[in-house]
């Protein structure tokens, strides 16, 4: 799948060989453009799929190198291992893989900086 259909999919813009109008959302487009922005701007970034729980669908959590992360919700979890393939960073399955130390060491020095 190339990288324009998994982006137009996020978008909600039809696939070129469907004849029905999807809406357009303004918030996929805007999901869209966080994940480029944070892949684009952070070094060493990997994707973490996480499935849906009882409070939230599908995410996509993008973690940096320095433990810096972001996480945003996907259609469903082939859409997001998509998302970051077409991203070209490596994409793992929360479930078999976990959290990266980096993440949690990132978590705890944001909340120390927050205390002083």
């Amino acid at each position: 799948m190339s990288i324009r259909t998994v982006l137009d999919r996020l978008r909600g813009r039809p696939a070129a060989r469907s004849g029905a109008a999807a809406p357009s959302s303004g918030s996929r487009g805007a999901t869209v453009a966080h994940l480029e922005e944070f892949a684009r701007t952070r070094v060493g970034v990997e994707a973490y799929v996480e499935p849906p729980n009882a409070q939230t669908p599908a995410t996509v959590l993008l973690v940096a190198t320095t433990g810096e992360w972001t996480r945003r919700r996907v259609p469903d979890e082939r859409t997001g291992f998509e998302v970051a393939r077409s991203l070209g960073v490596p994409v793992y399955n929360v479930r078999f893989t976990g959290y990266p130390q980096r993440m949690r060491d990132w978590n705890s020095a944001q909340r120390a900086k927050r205390r002083r």
